[in-house]
């Protein structure tokens, strides 16, 4: 037969209530056979388009009947479960009659849809039940007698690269063994469960059987069903008579798979963690990708040589024949229709556009029956002889040394002796009628509790039923309570509970559950340590449950308590049907984390989304570390984007869910990413699986424990280093506060930020700028040196370091100051020179609203703890921990926090908010800057002042006679208008008897005259110095000594005490010129409070009254000109205007 694509089929499904409630736009589109995906990000940009054999529309426009049953509504093009059945299921039933093998796969990622399709919901049955049910109907109108049917039922789940049977009690530790037919070359699952079965009811109920075996196994937490993948196999034989009456067996393979959650590896965040190559979570599905990767270029004639990698997982060896073999394979891809899910929705495209390629080649499973069993025979005999010889298949082993010789010779014994037990199972099945088979396996069938007959009883008693995170799962587990006591606990308890349950937290008495005609109570059983929680609150002492409470025993097992018989007490507010994600939301809001969505942007909503996530995870690996006594805690901690490594809280960065693990007996802490914390909880997960079977896992080596860390570095806090000061090129020293994740204050960093040139030393003061945009295309070098730190907690002694990040030279270098160990007052004195070899807009931007991130480290050792801490135990030390964490909580902390709390935007939507200390040092050291920019105006500003007065004095000296208001306007109009040069000279200093001495002090002052322009050319001829006698005028020495003593704007007046990032610390004082002290106070606290610049103004504006003369004149003399102008000339409107805003300015 010639080769055949993989047809692939696309499928949106609707909005769920989360998106619903968080008003979720849809970015998926779809006309005939073409999808197409829109960027929220960038809306003006053009959708990506594919195109598969059908794509299906199942988000709106359907309909439900009376029946439960969805169908479309008028003129909608939505697509049915029984649509999809049609053009897919359909195909794989037809192909199977005719003796080809089929596969069928779903692929998504987690809560996109895939289960619906595959198993569907209610009433509306999916692709898998449909084909049962139509493959048994076909099977029952068959009227040829020469032909019969034989169907078996298989169903297993692969997790953690393990196969377990679903349909068997008994699974060995490890999972069963996948080995591999030496003579056809495919793979098999050694001692798996195959089922006969002679109807779709039987069918369902194994499934059923599988389904609660899956839920049970969720439930203990032996595996997480959103990473598991599920696999039914239906073995289809038809057997036909000839008229000779030998028989001839037509026989498919059908494997339909349910793939685990598609999540993209990457979005986890796993990367750099010891344990990473540990953690097989997505290595079937990365193996997967590999696969149809290496066969879509076979396909395409890309490569010559492809190895196609089958062996690298569990799942690609056991589709070896769906995917380039010998079946016809249809893949479905369910895709999400939020934008919150665009990256993973659009990998998910990606993902099935490159599977469209992928070509099978199928051929028809037919062969005489005694051939069969002739050549099961045959084979059998080489394979003994094999076992026999010892050496017969070892030539190929020449180099290797006799360890590895006696190795693979062990190795290739079990896979022969493997292979002879599988064949002797099908020459015994083959002796074995096929109606006796069946017979056993019904019986088998009927004694399984599928809970059918209990609909009619929860009409009529309460009873307890499930609640799962995969809504596939939930609702199958039901107990009902009887009246009177229902005890709840582990089997190994004596008397055994009513209700047995294992895993995390279960004590073997765990509590009883009282009925009293009705009237349901529960209480934890005294002394035993349990822990139950109802409603998201813990149980203390005993409590009356109403109709849909929910309730948690130990770390794993919800459920919802239903009353028929009181169905009056159900809380009003609560939804028609109680979910997990209900559940969890309700612990979450417990715990103090907010679950509305609304106003959040698409990043909280994301971040939202991973606390709600991890909370229930968290809370089991504690539960883990408690059980396996481990001496570790967890804790779900969330920074924000200004307590972030490297944040910047001016970007709309988004908040990060990390986890924090401490060491109970040290203290030492670590903070692990969300995607680190999963995988090692999954390899918790694996290692107290470990501990249920029995197996000692006090004496791990302590690199393969996922709950060991080695030491690193602890993050203490971060400041915040605003650089507004380096677009007007000043220095700038401040005393930040370092903040922890939390927003706490964990002590001060003192640093310095100035100007140099390009080996780090100072420029002078003249380089000062009043336009940013003049140094526009210029190199630019500054200097960052991190002097000192203040640091509060004694455990951080033993070593403390400063690292940053910065772009130098256009390249992010990382930087990070020496380690200063044993104090807690470390000086540093760290400088690193930053350039920029031309600098830009961007470069401007950046000082002005950008800054950089210090973050201070800890060195942590490991220390012996407390020999009284090694006496207590994991909860214990927890406990412990937490009272004295409590006590240590002061009442000014508790009443800071409320403050914060209360002064938070994030309070209006409801969220626990806090203010990162970080985000007020914005504001702060943006005013600071703004300071020594408003003190450097002032200053050129009073020099103009005093220029003025000084043209004012010359003028209103002279007599009456020489008064001509022409040049004097000149004058007064050429001050006005003029921002100043500032120009330097020497100042030649005098001894005591009135001799120069040395070559003189250079200063630098502004200039505000007419010949601006002139003494500025000869400044430039000369070095840039200018003869004194030319601007003796413009000298004012009582003003330069006014300056000197505000040049410590930025200077705190004590390091030591108070909050060094409040104007409380900064002697505000020398700048304000008040008339009495009182006034300077008010002004100090005005400006304080709100962070205006009215002190300084005000200071500016109380000179108005020394130029008033001046400034009549002038007015009465503009008033008064005539149209025609004296000199020729006449000042233009635009001159006017800028003399009265000048004027203004003055003011």
């Amino acid at each position: 037969m010639p080769d055949e694509s993989v047809k692939v089929a696309v499928r949106v499904r609707p909005f769920n209530q989360r998106e619903k409630d968080r008003s979720a736009k849809l970015i998926i589109k779809m006309q005939g056979q073409m999808t197409s995906i829109s960027n929220p990000e960038a809306p003006n940009e053009e959708p990506k388009s594919f195109s598969f054999d059908y794509s299906y529309w199942s988000h709106d426009g359907f309909k439900e009947r009376s029946d439960g049953i969805l169908e479309p509504a008028g003129g909608s093009n939505y697509s049915s479960q029984r649509r999809v059945f049609e053009d897919l299921g359909q195909g794989v039933l037809d192909n199977a009659f005719e003796g080809y093998n089929c596969s069928l796969f779903a692929y998504g990622q987690t809560g996109s849809g895939k289960s619906y399709s595959m198993v569907g919901y209610g009433q509306n049955k999916g692709i898998v039940p449909i084909t049962c049910d139509e493959m048994f109907k076909s099977i029952d109108k068959n009227t040829d007698s020469n032909k019969r049917f034989e169907v078996t039922f298989s169903m297993l789940e692969i997790y953690n690269e393990q196969v377990r049977d679903l349909l068997s009690k008994d699974n060995p530790k490890g999972g069963l063994n996948v080995r591999q037919n030496p003579k056809l070359g495919l793979f098999y699952v050694e001692n798996l469960k195959r089922v006969p079965v002679g109807s779709y009811a039987e069918i369902e109920k194994r499934t059923e059987q599988g389904t609660a075996s899956r839920t049970v196994a969720s439930t203990n937490m032996n595996a997480t069903s959103s990473r598991a993948h599920t696999v039914v196999t239906i073995t289809f034989d038809q057997i036909i008579k000839s008229e000779s009456g030998s028989e001839t067996k037509k026989s498919s393979v059908m494997n339909l798979v349910d793939l685990a959650g598609s999540e993209r590896a990457d979005s986890t965040g796993a990367t750099g963690d010891r344990l990473k190559e540990g953690a097989n979570i997505n290595k079937s599905l990365s193996a997967l990708g590999n696969v149809i990767s290496a066969l879509a270029d076979l396909s395409m004639g890309t490569k010559k040589k492809i190895m196609v990698p089958y062996r690298d997982s569990i799942l690609t060896k056991l589709l070896q024949n769906a995917l380039g073999g010998n079946s016809k394979t249809i893949m479905i891809a369910a895709l999400s229709p939020a934008d919150i899910n665009y990256d993973e929705t659009l990998s998910t495209l990606r993902y099935a556009d490159r599977a469209k390629k992928i070509k099978n080649k199928a051929v028809v499973n037919e062969n005489p029956l005694d051939k069969l069993i002739r050549e099961l025979k045959e084979e059998n005999e080489r394979l003994k002889k094999a076992m026999e010889g010892g050496g017969v298949m070892m030539q190929e082993g020449a180099g290797l040394t006799p360890e590895e010789l006696e190795k693979m010779r062990k190795q290739m014994e079990e896979d022969i002796r493997a292979q002879l037990m599988a064949n002797q199972a099908m020459l015994a099945d083959n002796e074995e009628s096929w109606n006796e088979k069946l017979a056993e396996a019904r019986t088998e069938t009927d004694k399984i509790d599928t809970g059918g007959a209990d609909d009619k009883r929860k009409n009529k008693e309460p009873y307890l039923i499930n609640l799962n995170e995969d809504p596939m799962l939930s609702g199958v587990i039901c107990h009902f309570l009887n009246n009177g006591e229902t005890s709840v606990g582990r089997k190994d308890a004596s008397p055994v509970p009513n209700i047995c349950l294992s895993g995390l937290s279960i004590q073997k008495q765990h509590a009883v559950i009282f009925n009293k005609k009705g009237v349901i109570e529960i209480e934890s059983v005294s002394g035993s340590g349990s822990k139950t929680k109802i409603n998201g609150l813990p149980l203390t002492g005993r409590k009356a449950l109403c109709h849909k409470d929910r309730i948690l025993f130990g770390s794993n097992h919800m459920y919802v308590l239903m009353n028929p018989l009181k169905p009056d007490t159900a809380d009003n507010s609560l939804p028609k049907e109680i979910t997990w994600e209900y559940a969890q939301k309700e612990i979450a809001q417990v715990k103090g984390f907010a679950t509305g969505s609304a106003g959040l942007s698409k990043e909280q909503q994301i971040v939202q989304e991973q606390v709600l996530e991890i909370l229930p995870m968290v809370s089991e690996v504690n539960a883990v570390s408690e059980e396996l006594n481990k001496q570790k805690s967890f804790e779900v901690v969330l920074i924000s984007a200004a307590a972030q490594e490297g944040g910047d809280v001016t970007q709309s960065q988004a908040s990060k869910v990390t986890v924090k693990m401490k060491n109970l007996l040290n203290g030492n802490t670590w903070l692990w990413e969300r995607g680190k914390f999963i995988t090692r909880r999954y390899l918790i997960q694996e290692l107290y699986q470990k501990f249920l079977d029995g197996e000692d896992v006090s004496n791990i080596p302590k690199e393969q424990d996922p709950f060991w860390e080695p030491t690193e570095d602890v993050l203490i806090g971060t400041s915040n280093l605003f650089l507004q000061s380096l677009s007007y090129c000043l220095d700038f020293m401040d005393t930040l506060n370092i903040s922890d994740y939390k927003g706490q204050e964990e002590g001060q960093l003192k640093v310095k930020l100035e100007p140099c040139d390009n080996k780090g030393k100072p420029i002078d003061e003249e380089a000062f700028v009043d336009d940013p945009h003049e140094l526009l295309n210029k190199p630019y070098h500054f200097k960052l040196t991190v002097e000192t730190a203040n640091i509060h907690k004694s455990r951080f002694s033993k070593g403390i370091l400063v690292k940053y990040s910065v772009k130098n030279n256009g390249k992010m270098e990382e930087v990070k100051t020496p380690t200063v160990k044993n104090t807690l007052t470390p000086t540093f004195n760290h400088s690193k020179v930053i350039s920029i070899p031309k600098l830009k807009q961007e470069n401007l931007d950046f000082f002005e609203s950008g800054c950089i991130t210090l973050s201070v480290y800890g060195i942590q050792e490991d220390t012996m703890p407390d020999p009284k801490l090694l006496k207590l135990n994991t909860r214990e030390l927890r406990e412990a921990t937490m009272y004295k964490e409590l006590r240590n909580l002061t009442i000014n902390q508790e009443l800071r926090q409320m403050e914060t709390m209360e002064n938070t935007t994030a309070n209006a939507s409801g969220r626990r908010a806090t203010m990162f200390g970080n985000e007020i040092a914005s504001d702060t050291s943006h005013l600071k800057t703004e300071v020594v920019l408003l003190q450097r105006k002032y200053e050129r500003l009073q020099q103009k002042e005093r220029r003025m007065q000084q043209i004012c004095e010359e003028w209103s000296k002279k007599p009456d006679g020489e008064k001509q208001f022409e040049p004097f306007y000149r004058a007064v109009s050429a001050v006005a208008n003029s921002t100043g040069t500032r120009l330097k000279t020497r100042v030649q200093m005098l001894n005591q008897d009135g001799k120069h001495v040395g070559d003189g002090d250079t200063i630098s002052l502004f200039v505000f005259d007419e010949n601006e322009h002139e003494l500025a050319q000869e400044a430039s001829q000369n070095n840039g110095v200018v003869d004194y006698h030319k601007v003796a005028k413009h000298h004012y020495p009582d003003l330069q000594t006014s300056k000197a003593k505000t040049d410590s704007v930025i200077q705190e007046k004590d390091d030591s005490q108070g909050d060094q990032d409040s104007f409380g610390s900064v002697d505000l004082a020398p700048y304000m010129n008040t008339a009495n002290s009182q006034d300077s106070a008010d002004r100090s606290k005005k400006f304080s409070q709100n962070g205006k610049r009215t002190a300084f103004l005000s200071d500016i504006n109380t000179k108005r009254e020394a130029i008033k003369p001046v400034r009549n004149a002038v007015s009465e003399y503009s008033a008064n000109k005539t149209s025609t102008a004296t000199n020729g000339k006449r000042p233009s409107s635009a001159e006017n205007n800028k003399t009265e805003s000048s004027a203004c300015v003055i003011q």
